[in-house]
């Protein structure tokens, strides 16, 4: 029998096969029962955009420590069937150390060869016909859990909790795994694999997508209406049952002119609420976000970016919406948009963004993506979100302004129906009372509040966060913080300083506090994934950058390696 040799080092591993081979499923048993073992981890997931069919990649990064992202390569594949397995060449990178397994049946893409991958055949169809209800990627998992180290019951009871409603019995899939765990130890010198680490505190597996909707659950949310759209309907079907749980509400609209006019309604009669969707549903709620900012009506809009313009890649992930976040409401209208930075992040980051709409009285923009999304890690339990400062809301008064000019910019909000307190609230511009008006004075006075109450607000040190030292920055947003800080990681360990400065707050900017983080950088390397360099743009527009910046650009659906930020760190040009 093989012996593993422990190794703080994590390890990946991709399952992959066609749509309904159970690749993804797979993916996430095999993060279940790695971090009941002691692991942390990260799953991503990649399909094909087909509703049923098409191909799919599931990658689960393991590892004793924290996995905020993916490494550089694959160790392990395991191909469940090699039916379009040509369209992830690009996506799983194999080097000589890396091993293939794979049924008897089939030849995996030459590509997949080309850099000296180790390949190994095993029966795994045939061995799933010799167990009722068995299918390959049960006989997978008991595989893996040879290779990785994972006791077979613990594997075994996982698989059973998840696929026994399909009528496997728990004696059958004990069966299935403790084969594919036989099969395993056929496998000459397999990869050096990390050892679990012992669990000390909760540790818990949470998609961004549900760490968004929790944060969002956190900090008040009891109203939401959402349109379906990919990669983030199953944010909005997570959030439905707890909400209801909380006594809240979601619905389902129409489309999504209709859910964040909803939104806005709910919101004015006092409930905080929210909106999720991806870049062709917020292109279409862009004028009610205006609406939102001239009435000064709280609202937040969680958008899981995708591949784009149009329908593009609405199974991948791209960052290219930070254009259309930051500067697409028509007329001045400022608002905020907010960041995650990781799948963990997608809580307090939510959880803040839902705060400051509601302390400020303006539309929230949370830009998420798919890769934070729809990921899965096991992770340490997250902080608890700050309490901030919530609605201001109106008192019985002689006279209620609604948008009287105060120092803070923010005037206190009436609930609808409250004796004394009618105000009008709608897209034309008004006085302080709220009476439509269209004088230049009353369109300044209004104009300067609405600026002024977001730019004078302290946002403390959220705004951003900051690793390391050195005059070599980083510059960089969202899920591309991930391999910037590892590239980084990797930099000192060869000598060089590196600072990471990653943004949560996109908008409004904060000049100020990002002059005091970059001050002593003698150059910048700003890191994205967008086609057209987005966020350097925003970055030269909104900020002073020293003289030598270098841009490391790319658009989805790949995501951003820490070996490639690492060579633009160490082969400047």
């Amino acid at each position: 029998m093989n012996q593993t040799i422990p190794t703080a080092e994590p390890i990946t591993v991709a399952l992959m096969g066609s749509g309904g081979a159970g690749a993804i499923t797979a993916g996430s048993l095999l993060l279940e029962a790695a971090g009941k073992a002691g692991w942390y981890g990260l799953m991503t997931r990649s399909v094909g955009p087909q509703i049923r069919g098409g191909e799919a990649l599931a990658m689960v990064r393991l590892a004793p420590t924290p996995v905020n992202g993916h490494g550089d390569r694959c160790d392990l594949l395991l191909a469940l069937d090699w039916e379009n397995a040509d369209r992830f060449t690009d996506e799983i990178f194999l080097d000589a150390d890396s091993l293939i397994i794979a049924d008897t049946v089939g030849e995996p893409p030459p590509a997949m060869l080309a850099g000296g991958a180790r390949l190994v055949k095993l029966p795994l169809a045939q061995l799933s016909k010799g167990i009722p209800g068995a299918r390959p990627n049960i006989i997978a998992l008991g595989l893996l859990a040879g290779l990785l180290g994972l006791p077979n019951e613990l594997m075994a009871s996982r698989v059973a909790a998840t696929l026994g409603r399909k009528g496997l019995t728990s004696a059958d899939v004990a069966a299935a795994i403790a084969a594919g765990s036989e099969a395993a130890t056929a496998i000459p010198d397999p990869p050096r694999l990390a050892s679990p680490a012992p669990v000390n505190g909760q540790r818990w597996n949470i998609s961004g997508n549900e760490a968004a909707a929790l944060g969002a659950l956190q900090a008040g949310v009891r109203f939401a209406a959402v349109y379906p759209i990919t990669p983030a309907s199953d944010l909005s079907e997570w959030l439905a049952v707890r909400l209801q749980q909380l006594g809240g509400h979601l619905l389902q609209a129409e489309d999504e002119i209709a859910s964040i006019n909803m939104v806005l309604g709910a919101s004015y009669g006092g409930v905080p609420a929210l909106t999720v969707t991806s870049g062709p549903g917020l292109a279409l709620m862009i004028e009610a976000l205006g609406l939102a900012v001239t009435a000064e009506i709280p609202a937040v809009v969680i958008n899981v970016m995708r591949g784009g313009p149009s329908t593009g890649i609405p199974t991948k992930s791209e960052q290219a919406d930070l254009n259309i976040a930051v500067y697409g409401l028509h007329g001045d209208a400022p608002h905020l948009v907010v960041a995650p930075l990781s799948v963990v992040d997608c809580l307090p980051a939510t959880a803040w963004a839902v705060q400051l709409a509601e302390a400020l009285q303006c539309p929230a923009i949370v830009l998420s993506d798919q890769l934070l999304g729809q990921a899965r890690t096991i992770c340490d339990r997250p902080s608890q979100p700050a309490t901030a400062e919530k609605r201001l809301t109106a008192a019985a008064a002689d006279r209620y302004d609604r948008y009287a000019l105060t120092a803070s910019g923010v005037s206190p909000m009436a609930i609808p129906g409250v004796p004394g307190l009618q105000y009008t609230a709608e897209g034309l511009e008004h006085s302080v009372h709220g009476t439509p008006s269209t004088r230049a004075r009353d369109h300044l006075a209004q104009l300067n509040k609405r600026r002024d109450k977001l730019l004078q607000f302290d946002y403390g040190a959220a705004w951003a966060e900051s690793e390391g030292e050195g005059d070599t920055v980083i510059l960089t947003w969202g899920s591309s913080t991930a391999p910037a800080r590892e590239a980084a990681a990797q930099a000192r360990a060869q000598g060089l300083a590196v600072k990471v400065i990653t943004l949560r707050l996109l908008s409004p900017t904060q000049p100020t506090a990002f002059a005091a983080a970059l001050a002593g950088a003698g150059r910048v390397l700003v890191v994205e994934q967008s086609h057209s360099a987005q966020f350097h743009a925003y970055l030269r527009a909104h900020y002073d950058l020293p003289a030598l910046v270098s841009v490391f650009n790319r658009p989805g659906p790949l995501p951003i390696r820490p070996a490639e930020v690492l060579e633009r760190l160490l082969n400047w040009r």
